[in-house]
């Protein structure tokens, strides 16, 4: 174990001790410093629930979806004005991927609160009359800006996750360590199955690059997933009888340019991530990402995959990142710098699937599309 695991680790037992809410650094990948006191967490299980919170429902998997919409970065403390726009698309299916309240915080009734807010939202609330919703945590929901498996209170997280999300009490993922799951729709010939990932549960910490422009060293021996959530990963890619795969991911797998969070942070997990994909072989796999606070769509050809390998990048339904447009060698058109959603258009030539990619903005603007002919 390295210095930095034996710190984290330290620290985090003196927060198990002491329950409290936290002051996050947000320049650092190091554990909340705690300063106030506010008396003792949420339970991680409780008999009783908030229906306005938590309102079990198991997801229908009868129908494909035709549209399907995403998206990630979403502060409870700036205007909630994305969801009529989502909406008008009318997707059937919602996916979060991640940075879904920005609660910050270990306080896991600060965090249910966050939750809720967004759910008892009247715009969001008409979202979800008419589109199913799943998806993941990110650093911002599971405790704090980059928060890795030694985080305390990720048990709380994903509770209080998989209430937001109503994920019934009795589903498999309620019974696991991480909240990856995976949902298959539609008949033979035009089903989709999607694949949710968990990127913080298992995930290894990371040591800051002092350098410019580069905010970790890579960690060349650590694990994004861990093993439990590998061997899942292997089954649901190789035993899918999908017709089309949608793989999603908290933070971008193919872009690697950049020095922020991403796959590349840990080399040997994007290799073998991608190595899987090509030895699996689903059908027709598309990734979709989110974190950076803007949208982008990379693509990659890899040897041995017969189609090309696509990430769709949509981030900041309520705030962008500054500056200008980065480098990133595998870009399919512009990097998009305004408050965006992704939307997935799907039609059906025979068995393959016809993809439309679109990066939407508020009044429903149309800011680019990609079409994908498997």
């Amino acid at each position: 174990m390295t210095k930095s695991h034996l710190l984290a680790t330290a620290l985090f037992a003196g927060m198990l001790a002491t329950p409290s809410f936290a002051q996050i650094d947000k320049t650092t990948a190091k554990p909340p410093v705690l300063t106030e006191k506010s008396g003792k967490t949420a339970p991680a299980s409780s008999e009783s629930y908030d229906l306005e919170a938590f309102k079990p429902r198991a997801i229908d998997t009868t129908a494909a979806p035709v549209v399907i919409a995403f998206g990630s970065c979403n502060k409870m403390t700036m205007p909630q004005t994305m969801w009529q726009h989502v909406a008008a698309n009318n997707p059937s299916l919602w996916i979060w991927l991640g940075d879904i309240i920005y609660a910050d915080t270990t306080d896991m009734r600060a965090l249910a609160a966050h939750y809720k807010s967004l759910k008892t939202n009247p715009e969001y609330k008409k979202l979800r009359a008419k589109a199913q919703i799943v998806g993941i945590y990110d650093d911002h929901d599971y405790g704090f800006n980059d928060a890795c498996k030694y985080y305390p209170m990720k048990e709380g997280a994903k509770k209080c996750l998989l209430d937001f999300l109503d994920v019934p009490l009795k589903s498999p993922v309620r019974n696991r360590d991480g909240a990856y799951q995976s949902y298959t729709f539609g008949k033979p010939g035009e089903r989709i199955k999607v694949i949710i990932m968990d990127l913080r549960w298992f995930r290894d910490s990371l040591e800051h690059d002092p350098a410019k422009g580069r905010r970790y060293y890579p960690n060349m021996d650590g694990t994004m997933l861990g093993e439990a959530q590998w061997a899942w990963l292997e089954k649901e890619l190789k035993n899918s009888t999908a017709d089309l795969n949608v793989l999603c991911s908290s933070i971008q797998i193919l872009a690697d340019d950049h020095g922020h969070e991403k796959w590349g942070n840990f080399p040997n997990e994007r290799k073998r991530l991608l190595k899987l994909i090509v030895t699996s072989k689903p059908k027709n796999l598309l990734m979709l990402s989110g974190d950076r606070h803007m949208a982008e769509v990379s693509k990659m050809h890899l040897e041995g995959l017969p189609y090309p390998l696509y990430d769709f990048t949509s981030s900041g339904l309520t705030h962008i990142r500054s500056g200008t447009s980065e480098v990133n060698k595998l870009r399919v058109g512009d990097m998009i710098l305004k408050k965006n959603f992704g939307v997935l258009k799907i039609r059906w030539h025979e068995d393959s699937p016809i993809v439309t990619m679109e990066v939407r903005g508020q009044q429903n603007e149309l800011f680019q599309e990609v079409t994908v002919r498997y």
